[in-house]
Parts: structure tokens; sequence; C-alpha cells
């Protein structure tokens, strides 16, 4: 649920208060009967729920493989700003995406003999991602958004305000300090200002004295984090447990490293489905299947809560499931990816021990009797304060685990923004002052996405999408997730399901299901772009 502003106002959408003064919509999901989005907005979702015929728009069908057909104006733009005339070919990873990858370039046989004149003779790295390098849900659905400036766009994961006045001013502080001049390298593994105020946090947030020097690595936000984390638990033939659905960035990162994911699905429990309703439920942690898929070859579990992209919170007794079957095997991990710990919008009714005052709801998974020595904490400042730019993210672990990321980081970058990494040092005790009348930012930020979230929700149901009821069930993060109820499946054309549709290479396994389906008919007939959620599942099941 990232209700986010990415176009200027105009008089069919709604706003929510005073301080916002561009449309609020935000992310929704539908798994294998579901959809994912972001950027709702009330009225475009009224409009859509009776189906009504809207304005005649002009439809584009995505991309097949290898079209000879140059792009038009519009789509040779980048959303970085590239001039007309520029194609941009790099792959495109959620957020702003507006590029044309290319299917990736065929392993070349040999020492040359028999090859063709197109063949590239591969690394290790890009032999491991395969054919997962070629056209993605971001960039089709990108492009999608691209060509038609009125979308409604719900498909980039990032807050499009500014971040809070104070995070701002730090970094202009920052900048500008001659005395400082936070403008040339610093420590490769953290900026000293930096890792002592995360030690501080984590100290406080963990119950234990946390070595800024030794237990604290900065990166390249968190996905660098997470990229390292692996790389330096996981060889060739190892496993990595993922909870299914999953941010598809885990997968790929996995490969990377020469490791196997192994897939636990979530259990989904309806509220009710008497009569063959169908209705919002919560997302639940069974363990048996965990166990199941544990064996002597696995070495990490991704552990992601609030949890993308269904929002779920896991609960201290499930984490406790998890603990268990860490402390039962020889050699795991847990490498528990945090970053949506202080948008916590409907905590738990189930009380913790173990929760942080500053994040209600939210438990630290190394808090838990014994973790902190099993455990990789994984975050970032941009979701938190709506600076995905600004690109610091950080591990949080025993010597043993964060030394090895610690001998890494110079060969993979010399060191995060010297100037961020000091904006944020600066930014981190402000955030715990009062703010907007609320008593501190992180009260602020909360509360800002609960109304956000019942806007949406409210409109949702009205639209005709089954969703969670906030009052029964736990919800945090950017995300809802919106189930696809048969009449919203009635509505869509019955063309849509035909073969020039259905067959998309971008798909998972090429074959678009019905929440691609109803997504690409949202954004060419409806003005709404959302992004289908099949690709957050293994092949097997989102073919399922």
């Amino acid at each position: 649920l990232l209700l986010t502003r990415h176009k200027p106002p105009r008089p069919r959408r709604t706003t929510i208060d005073q301080e916002e003064t561009m449309p609020t919509t935000p992310r929704l999901a539908a798994g294998m009967s579901s959809l994912l989005g972001l950027l709702l907005c009330q009225d475009l979702l009224r409009r859509s729920a009776g189906f009504n015929p809207p304005p005649p728009r002009t439809t584009t069908r995505i991309r097949q493989p290898r079209q000879s057909a140059q792009p038009g104006p519009s789509q040779r733009r980048a959303a970085n700003g590239a001039a007309d005339g520029e194609v941009d070919r790099a792959p495109c990873f959620d957020g702003i995406c507006d590029s044309f990858p290319e299917d990736p370039p065929r392993a070349a046989a040999g020492d040359g003999e028999g090859r063709d004149a197109g063949d590239v003779r591969g690394g290790e790295a890009t032999d491991r991602l395969g054919s997962e390098t070629g056209p993605t849900v971001w960039s089709e659905f990108g492009r999608l958004a691209s060509e038609d400036p009125d979308l409604a766009n719900l498909g980039q994961g990032f807050p499009d305000w500014l971040p809070p006045g104070f995070a701002v001013d730090s970094l202009v502080e920052a900048a500008l300090d001659s005395a400082e001049s936070p403008h040339q390298y610093t420590r490769t593994a953290g900026h000293p200002k930096l890792v002592r105020q995360l030690a501080r946090r984590y100290g406080s947030h963990l119950g234990r004295n946390v070595d800024a020097m030794n237990e604290v690595a900065v990166t390249v936000g968190a996905s660098q984090a997470l990229y390292l984390s692996l790389q330096t638990l996981v060889r060739p033939g190892d496993e990595v447990v993922l909870f299914e659905p999953f941010f598809d960035l885990y997968v790929n990162q996995i490969k990377l490293a020469g490791g196997t994911p192994v897939f636990v699905p979530l259990t989904f429990e309806p509220y009710d489905e008497a009569d063959g309703a169908v209705t919002g439920g919560t997302w639940r942690l069974d363990g048996e299947k965990l166990r199941e898929a544990m064996s002597s070859r696995t070495r990490a579990v991704v552990l992601n809560s609030p949890h993308n992209p269904t929002g779920k919170i896991f609960t201290h007794a499930e984490m406790e499931v998890i603990a268990d079957c860490v402390r039962d095997a020889e050699d795991v991990t847990v490498i528990s990816d945090e970053v949506y710990k202080y948008i916590v919008h409907s905590p738990p009714r189930e009380d913790s021990p173990v929760q942080t005052r500053t994040a209600p709801g939210h438990v630290h998974f190394a808090s838990l009797p014994g973790m902190w020595d099993r455990t990789i904490t994984v975050s970032s400042a941009g979701k938190t304060f709506s600076a995905t730019g600004w690109q610091v993210g950080w591990c949080v672990g025993p010597t043993r685990l964060i030394s090895p990321i610690h001998r890494l980081l110079p060969y993979v970058q010399f060191c995060a923004s010297t100037v961020v990494q000091e904006a944020l040092a600066r930014a981190l005790p402000r955030a715990d002052e009062p703010y907007e009348g609320h008593a501190s930012y992180y009260d602020y930020l909360n509360d800002k996405y609960r109304r956000k979230r019942d806007l949406l929700s409210g409109a949702l149901e009205e639209a005709g999408f089954a969703v969670p009821d906030y009052g029964r069930t736990a919800g945090g993060g950017f995300f809802i997730f919106a189930r696809i109820t048969p009449e919203l499946r009635g509505a869509i054309p019955a063309e849509r399901f035909g073969d020039e549709y259905r067959l998309n290479p971008a798909a998972p396994g090429g074959v678009a299901g019905l929440d691609w389906t109803l997504c690409q008919w949202m954004a060419e007939e409806r003005g709404v772009l959302c992004i289908p959620s099949g690709p957050f599942y293994s092949t097997e099941r989102a073919a399922g």
C-alpha cells in the first residue's frame, strides 16, 4: 500500500489532506487470482467499478521479443531524462522503468568454433541468471506507463513526495558543512558517525550492546546488503529458503551466489468463502511446510516482515517457529529484511515481549532468544524517509557474520555516498523528536499510511475487489493484496484471453495468467496501471 503521487492533480482525483497537493494512490496486489499495483485513486476505482465505457483509448499491446519496429518518441525518452533518439537497453527492476531490455545474448560455443557473429560468451554470473535477464514485468508495464501520460501509474515501488523537512535539511547541512566536508571517501564499512548512530539504535531495539565498528556494515541500499549477505553465506549447491510469494529480487541474488531457492508457500486463509464468495483473509506460516523444506543443504532463510508483496506481519509466534527450525539446524543463518519496519499501519493483536518502541507491532528477529548469533538484519533509509534515491542500507549482526561483508565491500564499491551517510546520521536522532503534532516522525508516518490505507481499501471494495479487513488482519509496508472477484473476471473482454495477448515473454512461463490479463486490460483500456503478482511466485505456482 504505497499511496504515492505520480501525476499533477486532475479534477477527477481526490486527495487525503491539505499537506498532499497531488493525488494519493497505492500499490494493490492480487496473487494467483489477484493483482499487485501502486497508486490507485478513489475516483478511478469507482469509474472502473461499474465498468461504464470510458472515452476511447489507444490500445498498445505488450512488446513481443525481437520486435523490429523502432520505439516511438515517448518510448525512446527514458525516465532518467534520455533525449529523443536514445534507447535505454539496461534491465529494469522496479522503480522508474522505461527501458527496452534485449533478450540475453546466446552463449558462445567452445573457443569460437561454430559461433555466430552475434554470440557473446557470458561469464558465470550472467550464465547463472540465464534467460531471466530479458523482458520483465517491470520493463513491460513500465513502458505502458511511459506511452500514456494520463495513465494512473500503480507500478512504481517508491514514494514520490518529498522526504520530511528535517531529512532534507540534514542533507543540505551535510553538503554545505565546510568543517566536516563530507565530500571525499569515508570508511568503506560505513561512515563513523552513521555506524555509531545505527549501533546505538539497534542496541536499544535488540536489548544488547552493538559494536559500531565490527557489527554494522553500510551498503549502497538494502539490495546490496542482501547481495553481500548471500555472497558471504552461500556456496554452489547450498539452498536458501524463501517464503512465497516473495520479493522477486531474492531469487536471482540467490542464483548469483550459486545457491538454489527453495520455496515455502504461505497459507492464505479467507475470512468466509461460503456459497462461492471471494473474500479477504490472512496469510499464515505453516511450520510443517518450513520444516519439510529445510535439509542438510539449507544455508539461509530469508525473512521479510512486513512482507513484500502481501503486507503480512509475521507474528512473534511465527518467528518462534522459524527460530526453532534454525536452532535445530547445524549452520543456518536468517537474513531478516526489515526495510518496512516503520510502516506497520495495522499492528498484530498478539502481545509480543520484544516489540520496538519506535516501531509498534514490529519484532526484530535477532531479538529472539539465541537468534542474534544466527541473524543478519538488513534495512535502509529509503522507505522510512521517502528517499529511495539516497541509497543507504546496512547490515547488523554478530562479528562472525558481518566481518566477511566488511571484507567484500572494498571490491564492490569503495563506500556509499559520504554526504548521504552524514545526512542520515544527522537525521536519525531528529526523527525521534515530535513531528507534525505526533510524538515522533515514526508515529506521523504510520498515521499517514493508515489514512491512505483506509481510503484505498474502501475504494477497492467499491470497485469489486476483495481486500483484507485491517480490524482482523495485521498489515504493513506499501501493499494491499486485493483479490479478483468473479465480477471483475467477467468484465474482461473475451479476446483478452486469446493467444495474441496470452503469449507474452515477460509473463511467468511466457503465458499471461488472469492477474496479468486484468492488469494489462486495465492499463490499456481503463487508464489504471498495476502490477500482476504472478512474478512474485515460483514458476510452478504462478502457472498453477
